[in-house]
C-alpha cells in the first residue's frame, strides 16, 4: 500500500504567476489609460502579423486529434487497463459543457449572429444570405476547432496522469521533451505560462458573464448597470464559487453542471415551441448543412486579399486565442473526470457531443434573433450590435411570459457563471500545487485564493475597457501558450508511439505465455470451477506465488538485473499483493504484480453453503493495470512461466523502442495503489 500523499503548494509557480497577475491587475486599476493603450497596441500587432499563425495552429491541432482518434493509438486507455469511467455520459458531458463555455454561449448565441449579419467579413450585409452565413460563422467559432484544443490538452493530461502515473500538471505533458528538467525552472516556466493563459481566459468569460447578468438583474429588479453592480456580482460569484469548489468535483461542480444543462434545454424547448417552430427546425437542419459544406474552406481562410484585420481580431483570432487560453483549464478539468475512457472515446465525445448541442442552441437563438430583424425589428438589431449583453434579454422579452423566461435565463447564466468560476479555481489550484496522486485536488485555501485573484483580474480589465479589453488581453496571452500546444502534440505522439512499441513487444512473445506449460485437463477444470475464499487465496499467495516470484527474483539477480520483490497489504481485501520489479535507468521499469481483487460470488456458483458471498481473484497486473486473468491455481512453474513471459515482453518492448529508450519516462515511478479502482465489498 502506498503512503498517504499530501498536497502542498508549488511555491515557484504560485509566487511567479501571482506576481505577474496581481501586477497586471494593479497596473490596470492604477493606470487604466496606459494599460488600455499598451494592450491595444499589442493586439494590433498580433492581428496584423500573426493572424496566419493562429489559423494554422488551429488547423494543425484539429488534424492531429482526428488522426489520434482514427489511428490504432485511439484504443489507448486514459488510465490503467482495468479502469472504468467514473461518471456516466450525461454527467460527464454536463460538466464539460458547463465548465467549458456556459455563460459565453448565452452571450454570443445572439450577439455574434446579429453582428455577422450587419458587419460580415465579406459579401453584402443585411440580407437573407448574410443572415444564413451569420449562423455559419457563429457555429465555426464555437465548433470542432476549439473543442479539438480541449481534446488535445485533456487527452494529454489524462494519459500522462492516469496511464503514466505522473502528477496532473502541465509540465508532465512535456516529460518526453523536457526529461528530468521538468522539475526545474523549465517546468516552472511552462506551468506559469499555463496559469497566465488560464486565468485570462477565465477572466474573459467571467467579465462577459458579469456584464450580461448585470443587465438581466436590471430588467428583473431595476439594479442599475455599472461598476458598482459589477463589483457586487464579482464578490457574490467569488463567495458562491468558494462554497461550490470546496465541495469538490463530486458534490459541487457535478450537481451545478447537471442543473445548468437541464435549465438550458428547458429554455431551448420553450423558445422552439413558442416561436416559429417550423422555421426554427428548418433552420437547424439548414445551418448544420451549410456549416458542414463550408467548414473546409473556412478553416484556413486568412482573407489574404481583403484583409479585414479589425474583424479578424474581434472574431476568429479572438476565439482561437480564447480556446487556446482555456485549453489547459478545460483540458485538466476534463482529464480529472475522464479516467477510464479510451483516447478515441474521449476525443469523439469532446469534439462531437458538445457541438451537437451548441449547433441546436445557436441555431434556435440566432435564427430567432435574425427573424425579428428581418421582420422589421431593426432597433432590436442595432441594440444587440452596440450593446451585445442586451441582445439575449431583448430577444427573450419578445416571447410570452417574458419575466418568467428572463428570470430562468438569468438563473441559468448565474449557474454557468459560478461553474466557470469554481471549476477555474479548482484547476488553478491544481496548477500551482504539487500533487503526487492525480486523483487528488489542490487544497481548499488554494482554491479560495484563486477565486479571489480571478475576480480581481476580471474587475481590473472591466475598469479599463470592459469586454473588449478582456478579449484583447486573451488574444495576446494566447500567443506564447500556442507554442505549448505544439510541444504537447510532439510529446503525446512520442508517448503513444511508445505504447505501440510495448504492444509489439507483447505480441512478439505471445508464444511464451503460460500455455506452454502443460496442465492436465482435470486440473484445468477444477481451477476454472473454483471460487476461492480469502483463506484459500491467502494460502496460495504464501505457499505458491511468493515462492515462485522469489525464485524469479533470485535468477534475475544472478544475471545482474537490478530486481526487487515486495509484499504489501491491500485495503478492503485483507490480503497482500506481491510485486516483482526490475529497474532500468532512463527506461521503463518492469513490473509483475499478483493483486487480489474481491468479487461477489455469482449465482451460478452457489452450489454449496459457504460462510461468505465473496470470492477472491488473484489477477496479474503490470505498470499499466490488470491483464484481466486470474492466476489462482497455477502451479509454481506456471506462475514462473507467466512472469518470465512478461519479462520477455518487456525486454522486447525496450528493444523495439527507438534508441532503446522510453521517451515518457522521467524517473522511477512507484507501483500504483489500485484499490480505489475496485468497489468495496462487505460481507
Amino acid at each position: 500500500m502506498t503512503a498517504q500523499t499530501t498536497v502542498r503548494p508549488n511555491w515557484p509557480v504560485l509566487i511567479g504567476s501571482s506576481i505577474l497577475i496581481v501586477g497586471i491587475a494593479v497596473w490596470a486599476i492604477v493606470l487604466p489609460d496606459q494599460a488600455g493603450g499598451a494592450i491595444g497596441s499589442a493586439v494590433g500587432w498580433v492581428a496584423t502579423n500573426l493572424g496566419w499563425y493562429y489559423i494554422l495552429t488551429a488547423t494543425v491541432v484539429l488534424g492531429f486529434v482526428v488522426y489520434l482518434a482514427l489511428s490504432p493509438m485511439g484504443r489507448t486507455k486514459l488510465g490503467p487497463d482495468h479502469s472504468r469511467p467514473q461518471f456516466r455520459l450525461f454527467t460527464w458531458m454536463s460538466m464539460l459543457f458547463a465548465a467549458g463555455i456556459g455563460i459565453d454561449l448565452l452571450f454570443f448565441s445572439v450577439a455574434e449572429p446579429v453582428a455577422q449579419y450587419y458587419e460580415p467579413p465579406a459579401g453584402a450585409a443585411e440580407n437573407v444570405e448574410a443572415a444564413r452565413q451569420a449562423i455559419v460563422w457563429t457555429l465555426f467559432h464555437y465548433g470542432p476547432v476549439g473543442w479539438a484544443m480541449y481534446a488535445l490538452m485533456g487527452g494529454a493530461f489524462a494519459y500522462f496522469a492516469y496511464r503514466r502515473n505522473m502528477p496532473l500538471s502541465i509540465r508532465s505533458l512535456l516529460a518526453p521533451i523536457l526529461g528530468n528538467r521538468l522539475r526545474g525552472w523549465a517546468g516552472h516556466t511552462v506551468d506559469i505560462a499555463a496559469v497566465l493563459g488560464t486565468v485570462f481566459g477565465i477572466a474573459t468569460s467571467l467579465g462577459i458573464g458579469v456584464v450580461q447578468l448585470n443587465y438581466g438583474l436590471f430588467l428583473l429588479f431595476g439594479i442599475p448597470q455599472g461598476v458598482a453592480a459589477q463589483i457586487g456580482l464579482i464578490v457574490i460569484s467569488v463567495i458562491m464559487a468558494t462554497i461550490s469548489t470546496v465541495s469538490g468535483v463530486e458534490k459541487g461542480i457535478r450537481r451545478l453542471s447537471e442543473l445548468n444543462v437541464v435549465l438550458a434545454v428547458l429554455l431551448l424547448v420553450f423558445l422552439a415551441v413558442t416561436g416559429n417552430t417550423r422555421r426554427l427546425l428548418d433552420g437547424v437542419v439548414m445551418n448544420v448543412g451549410d456549416f458542414v459544406s463550408s467548414f473546409p474552406g473556412l478553416m484556413m481562410n486568412t482573407f489574404a486579399w481583403t484583409q479585414p484585420d479589425e474583424w479578424m481580431s474581434a472574431w476568429t483570432l479572438f476565439f482561437w486565442a480564447w480556446w487556446i487560453a482555456w485549453a489547459p483549464f478545460v483540458g485538466l478539468f476534463l482529464a480529472r473526470i475522464s479516467r477510464g475512457r479510451t483516447l478515441r472515446q474521449f476525443i469523439t465525445g469532446v469534439v462531437v457531443v458538445p457541438f451537437v448541442f451548441i449547433a441546436v442552441f445557436i441555431s434556435i437563438l440566432g435564427n430567432s434573433a435574425l427573424e425579428l430583424i428581418l421582420g422589421g425589428a431593426d432597433e432590436f438589431g442595432q441594440t444587440a450590435l452596440s450593446s451585445p449583453e442586451q441582445g439575449f434579454y431583448d430577444l427573450l422579452a419578445a416571447y410570452p411570459a417574458a419575466p418568467v423566461v428572463i428570470a430562468l435565463a438569468t438563473l441559468t447564466g448565474l449557474l454557468f457563471y459560478v461553474t466557470s468560476a469554481d471549476s477555474g479555481a479548482l484547476v488553478l489550484a491544481n496548477f500551482t500545487s504539487i500533487i503526487d496522486d492525480p486523483r487528488e485536488d489542490g487544497s481548499s485555501p488554494m482554491r479560495v485564493y484563486w477565486a479571489v485573484v480571478t475576480g480581481l483580474l476580471t474587475l481590473s480589465m472591466l475598469l479599463i475597457g470592459g469586454i473588449s479589453t478582456l478579449q484583447n488581453a486573451t488574444l495576446i496571452v494566447g500567443v506564447p501558450f500556442s507554442i505549448v500546444l505544439y510541444l504537447v502534440m510532439i510529446s503525446l505522439f512520442r508517448a503513444l508511439r511508445t505504447e505501440q512499441h510495448q504492444a509489439e513487444g507483447f505480441r512478439a512473445t505471445v508464444t511464451a505465455r503460460v500455455a506452454t506449460v502443460e496442465t492436465p485437463w482435470r486440473r484445468r477444470l477444477r481451477r476454472v470451477a473454483e471460487f476461492p475464499t480469502r483463506e484459500k487465496a491467502l494460502s496460495y499467495l504464501e505457499k505458491t506465488a511468493e515462492r515462485a516470484l522469489r525464485e524469479v527474483e533470485a535468477e534475475l539477480s544472478a544475471v545482474g538485473v537490478d530486481v526487487s520483490y515486495s509484499r504489501s497489504d491491500v485495503p478492503d481485501a485483507d490480503l497482500p499483493t506481491l510485486v516483482l520489479s526490475a529497474r532500468f535507468p532512463d527506461h521503463a521499469d518492469f513490473v509483475y504484480q499478483v493483486y487480489p481483487v474481491v468479487e461477489e460470488l455469482p449465482s451460478y456458483a452457489r452450489r454449496t453453503p459457504r460462510r461468505s458471498d465473496l470470492y477472491y481473484r488473484l489477477e496479474t497486473f503490470t505498470a499499466t493495470g490488470s491483464r484481466g486473468y486470474d492466476v489462482y491455481g497455477y502451479t509454481a512453474e506456471q506462475l514462473i512461466a507467466d512472469a518470465v513471459a512478461h519479462y520477455e515482453s518487456h525486454m522486447e518492448f525496450l528493444r523495439v523502442t527507438p534508441d532503446g529508450r522510453d521517451a515518457s519516462i522521467v524517473e522511477d515511478a512507484p507501483v500504483p495503489d489500485w484499490h480505489t479502482d475496485f468497489p468495496t465489498h462487505k460481507d
